[in-house]
C-alpha cells in the first residue's frame, strides 16, 4: 500500500447522516482527513463522534452523505473492508478476548496458520516501536486497564494501517503513558500516516492536532487548522455556541467556578476531622492468584464528609485496594470496616457495570441485586429509572431505553446516579470522567462534592493527577501496593507515585481504630 503525498486527502466525508430509531445521531456530518496529519474530532458526549467513525470503520452504514478513500466513493461493509483499505480503529471499551494471550488478540482476525512465536514477535516489534510496553505471553484478563488499552493500539498497529481512529486513548493512561502516546501520534503522522483523535481533553487536542473538526448534535460546527484556533473558540462550538461556562447538572445548582481548579476542601477537611471513620483498613494486604502480593499492610481512615484522592502507575495496586473499600474483594489479611452498602462506580463501565443491550430500568436493578430477595418490582424499578434520569440529567427516551444508545457521558450518570441513590455513607470510583468531555465532567465532579457535603466518605482514584488534586481533600499515592500520603500538589504526587518517595508510608505501624465502626467486614 503506497504512502500518499504529506497533504493529500485521504478521508472525506459529506452529508453524513444515520440515525438509531427516532434518534438522529448524525446529520449531515463532513470531515476531511489530510495525509501526515493529526485529526482532533471533538464534541460534547452524544454529539455523533463515536458514531461517525464507527461509519468510517464499517460498524455502521451511513443512510445518506458520500465517504471517498484516496479520492475515490468508498461504503465500508464491515471493520475487515476498512482494515483492508488501511483504516483502523481503538475503540474507547475494549475488543479484547480476556482469556486470551496478548499476542493472540492481536492475531486474531488475521490469515493463515497461528505461530505462537511470530505472533509474540510481531507484538515486541510493533509494541517497541510504538514505545508501549506490552508482555505478549501475558493473559488479558490479568492485564491491569492501562495495559489492556496498548493492547488494543499495538493491535489495529500490528495491521500496518495507514490511517489509525483513535477513541479516548488516553482515558485510562496515566500521564506520563499518555505523554508519550501523544508523541508516538505526532511520529505517525509525520511518517505519513493520518491520525484521527477523539477526545475530551481540550489540551491534549490543541498541542498535538493539526486540524480540528467538531460536532454538535450531529452537525459540523467547525472546521479549522488548530493553529486558527484555541480552547475557548473549540469549547464554545462543542457547546453550540453557548457561553463557555459548565453547569452542576448532577446537582441542580450552578458551578460560578466551574472551570477553575478550586478543590473548595478546606472547610470540608475541618469538618471530617471530628468525624467518625466510615471506611478503615487496617494493615490489609492483598495477594492474587498467583501468590502476587498487590497491596501491602494498607491502613487508612476515611471519614464522613471528606473525599481522599488515589494516584497511581497501572498495575500498583489501586484497583485491589479500591475493591476491598468497596467491599468487591477480600483482604488476604488484616482487618476491613465498612458500611453495608458502599456505591462503587468501576472504571470500565461496559465490563463491570452495566448490561448494554438491557433496558435502563434493568441496569437500575443491579444495585445490591446480590443481596435482594423476593419478587422483583419491575414497575418500581422503572418509576425509580424515571426519576434517576431527571434527577442526574441521564439523556434517553426514557427507563424502557436499551442502555447501549446512551452516549458514553449518559451511562457514566446513569452508574454514578444508581450507586448515589442506594449508597448513603461511603462511596468509591475509579476514573470518574473517563472518556467524558467537560461539561459532563464538572456534573460528575459536583455530583461526588456534593455527596461529600451530605456526609458521605468518599474515595476516587484516578490516572488524571490533575482531577485527583482539584476533588481530594486528601492525597495518597500507591506505589508498589504501598499506600503512601502525600501532599495535595501535582508534582508531589506524581513522585511519590513513581518512586515513593516525598511521602509519609501509611502501614501497620497506624492504629485504623478499625473495631469501632459499624458493619465490620474483616
Amino acid at each position: 500500500m503506497t504512502t500518499p503525498p504529506s497533504g493529500a486527502v485521504l478521508l472525506s466525508l459529506d452529508g453524513i447522516t444515520h440515525t438509531f430509531g427516532r434518534v438522529r445521531a448524525l446529520d449531515g456530518a463532513s470531515l476531511q482527513v489530510r495525509a501526515g496529519s493529526v485529526h482532533a474530532l471533538l464534541g460534547e458526549n452524544g454529539a455523533g463522534k463515536t458514531t461517525l467513525m464507527r461509519v468510517v470503520f464499517g460498524l455502521l452504514r451511513a443512510q445518506q452523505g458520500v465517504m471517498q478513500w484516496r479520492g475515490a466513493p468508498m461504503t465500508m461493509r464491515s471493520p475487515s473492508d476498512a482494515l483492508a483499505h488501511g483504516i483502523g480503529m481503538v475503540h474507547q471499551h475494549f475488543t479484547l478476548v480476556p482469556t486470551m494471550t496478548v499476542a493472540e488478540n492481536v492475531a486474531l482476525g488475521g490469515h493463515g496458520g497461528f505461530d505462537p512465536k511470530r505472533a509474540a514477535a510481531r507484538v515486541r516489534e510493533v509494541a517497541a516501536r510504538a514505545g508501549l510496553a506490552l508482555d505478549p505471553d501475558a493473559r488479558v484478563q490479568d492485564l491491569p486497564v492501562g495495559a489492556q488499552q496498548r493492547c488494543e493500539i499495538v493491535k489495529a498497529l500490528a495491521r500496518d494501517v495507514t490511517l489509525l481512529i483513535l477513541d479516548e486513548p488516553t482515558a485510562v493512561l496515566a500521564p506520563a503513558e499518555a505523554a508519550e502516546l501523544l508523541r508516538w501520534m505526532r511520529a505517525y503522522a509525520d511518517a505519513g500516516n493520518a491520525v484521527v483523535l477523539i477526545t475530551h481533553k481540550l489540551r491534549d487536542a490543541l498541542a498535538v492536532a493539526d486540524d480540528i473538526t467538531v460536532l454538535h448534535r450531529g452537525r459540523t460546527v467547525l472546521s479549522t487548522p488548530a493553529r486558527d484556533t484555541d480552547q475557548a473558540r473549540v469549547a464554545n462550538a462543542m457547546l453550540g455556541g453557548a457561553t463557555v461556562r459548565t453547569a452542576s447538572v448532577l446537582t441542580g445548582s450552578e458551578a460560578p467556578d466551574a472551570m477553575s481548579n478550586r478543590a473548595d476542601t478546606g472547610a470540608a477537611t475541618e469538618n471530617a476531622d471530628a468525624m467518625p471513620p466510615v471506611l478503615a483498613l487496617n494493615a490489609v494486604a492483598v495477594r492474587d492468584a498467583n501468590g502476587v502480593d498487590r497491596v501491602r499492610s494498607a491502613t487508612l481512615q476515611v471519614r464522613a464528609g471528606e473525599i481522599v484522592g488515589i494516584g497511581a502507575v497501572e498495575g500498583a495496586g489501586q484497583h485491589e485496594l479500591l475493591r476491598v473499600l468497596a467491599g468487591r474483594l477480600s483482604p488476604t489479611s488484616g482487618t476491613r470496616v465498612i458500611p453495608k452498602s458502599v456505591g462503587f462506580v468501576p472504571e470500565d463501565r461496559h465490563r463491570d457495570a452495566l448490561l448494554l443491550d438491557a433496558p435502563l430500568f434493568e441496569n437500575t436493578a443491579l444495585q445490591g441485586a446480590g443481596a435482594r430477595r423476593g419478587v422483583i418490582d419491575w414497575n418500581g424499578f422503572r418509576t425509580r429509572t424515571t426519576a434517576l434520569l431527571q434527577r442526574f440529567d441521564v439523556r434517553a427516551s426514557g427507563a424502557d431505553a436499551v442502555t447501549r444508545t446512551l452516549s458514553g457521558g449518559n451511562q457514566q450518570k446513569l452508574v454514578l446516579g444508581r450507586e448515589l441513590e442506594a449508597a448513603r455513607e461511603a462511596l468509591v470510583v475509579e476514573n470518574p470522567s473517563r472518556g467524558l468531555d467537560f461539561v459532563a465532567t464538572d456534573a460528575v465532579h459536583q455530583a461526588l462534592r456534593a455527596a461529600r457535603d451530605a456526609g458521605m466518605a468518599v474515595v476516587v482514584y484516578s490516572s488524571d493527577l490533575d482531577e485527583v488534586v482539584q476533588l481530594a481533600d486528601r492525597v495518597f499515592a500507591m506505589h508498589n501496593g504501598t499506600l503512601i500520603e502525600s501532599a495535595r500538589n501535582r508534582d508531589a504526587l506524581g513522585r511519590t507515585m513513581l518512586s515513593g518517595a516525598d511521602g509519609i508510608t501509611v502501614g501497620a505501624g497506624t492504629d485504623a481504630n478499625a473495631g469501632t465502626h459499624a458493619g465490620s467486614n474483616a
